[in-house]
């Protein structure tokens, strides 16, 4: 799969296609295994992986077999592909891959819509009682929106991947808007102002409830991922659950407690504000673009420490003269290349860096990053890890 057609993680642009046909055509192949079980779609800039294990936890501890479908994979491939946490098995992945591939081949197919085809078909095939689709780039256009869900999740817009989804707020988030269903019930979970009105007409126009997670009140949950960005995960998650109770899903407060402690247990999840070591401490997260990262960095200046370090690398298609504003001066900083073919070039990433007076160097790998700041750190500094999925993916390879 990896080597014989492109994939979006690794080349980009080239492997985005922009309408849903293909992904019809492998459905159709499969016998429409989508339409075999119920299933959640959950959409958004920020937040909708959470949002998606959290979910799949809360569903867990309540007794219902979980599919889960997620998008990009850290370190194995099968991180996409679960049903209660289980990742797909590799023999699994073989078999359906030696069935079909002369059709994927010979109809120049995907990746990313071979591997949508993969999840459905083995969601299917195990009789889940629910999947949960996390939407992997937009909404409209997105192989995964060839579903019919009971339920549909936008956890907040922001600008990201400018190039297909829009160079505006408002236009990205009518791409977005492009997974919410005709009488479907529709949860957004930020309000915002500039936008909130495109959502609410085409949830009208749809016939479809829509409520805004955060204009409601609840009590405060604690949650085994301690992003302080998590609280708004958290909040809408917890208007989805409160839908689906009103739709007859067994939910109780027990299994919702219990679920969202649980998140990375219950589901694998990682790389999201994960601390991997004390003294010094350091940790990683999977924020990408300006508007996680500056929720990350936000929480990150807070802590107390006597030297602040950064391993950072980013893919080529976004915008580093703004990132790196967001950056505070007075912190070290350690330049990586992401080990993929759109990954930007460390020394460029340093000198844009350096141009808006945050200075560092460069690095050939994570690793050595690591090894080269612990010979001069003390056990009251803080190392980060991020700036791309695929820097994160280097510390669990």
């Amino acid at each position: 799969m990896f080597n014989k057609l492109p994939m979006y993680q690794n080349v980009g642009d080239s492997a985005y296609k922009k309408d849903l046909s293909n992904i019809t055509l492998i459905c159709e192949h499969l016998n429409n295994p989508q339409n075999n079980f119920k299933s959640i779609h959950v959409g958004g800039t920020n937040g909708k992986g959470s949002c998606s294990h959290m979910l799949s936890s809360i569903l867990q501890e309540a007794g219902y077999k979980v599919g889960l479908y997620t998008s990009p994979h850290l370190v194995d491939f099968r991180e996409r592909v679960r049903i209660n946490g289980e990742m797909i098995s590799k023999d699994s992945v073989s078999e359906f891959m030696l069935n079909n591939f002369d059709f994927f081949e010979s109809n120049n197919l995907s990746f990313f819509e071979m591997t949508v085809g993969l999840a459905f078909n083995y969601f299917s095939f195990n009789k889940v009682d629910i999947a949960i689709i996390e939407v992997g780039m937009g909404g409209r256009l997105d192989s995964t929106n060839i579903i019919t869900p009971i339920l549909s999740l936008i956890t907040n817009i922001s600008i990201d991947h400018t190039k297909f989804l829009g160079s505006n707020i408002s236009d990205i988030a009518r791409e977005k808007a492009g997974i919410i269903k005709e009488k479907t019930p529709i949860v957004i979970g930020e309000t915002q102002d500039e936008i909130k009105s495109i959502f609410i007409d085409i949830a009208n126009t749809k016939g479809s409830e829509i409520v805004f997670a955060d204009d409601f009140i609840y009590d405060n949950y604690d949650c085994d991922l301690q992003g302080i960005y998590q609280k708004k995960n958290i909040k809408t998650v917890l208007k989805a659950s409160e839908i689906l109770q009103q739709n007859d899903y067994k939910i109780n407060d027990a299994h919702i407690k219990i679920g969202l402690n649980n998140v990375s247990n219950n589901t694998g999840l990682k790389g999201r504000w994960q601390i991997i070591q004390n003294n010094p401490l350091i940790i990683c997260d999977t924020a990408h673009n300006i508007a996680a990262l500056k929720e990350v960095i936000s929480q990150l200046i807070r802590l107390e420490y006597s030297k602040l370090y950064f391993i950072v690398g980013f893919s080529d298609d976004k915008d580093l003269n703004k990132i790196s504003k967001i950056f505070p001066e007075n912190s070290v900083y350690y330049f990586v290349k992401p080990k993929v073919d759109r990954g930007k070039d460390s020394q460029e990433v340093k000198q844009i860096f350096q141009s808006n007076n945050r200075i560092g160097i460069t690095q050939n790998s994570v690793n050595e990053a690591i090894n080269v700041i612990k010979k001069t750190s003390s056990k009251d500094d803080v190392i980060f890890i991020g700036g791309s999925t695929f820097v994160v993916s280097e510390i669990f390879q």
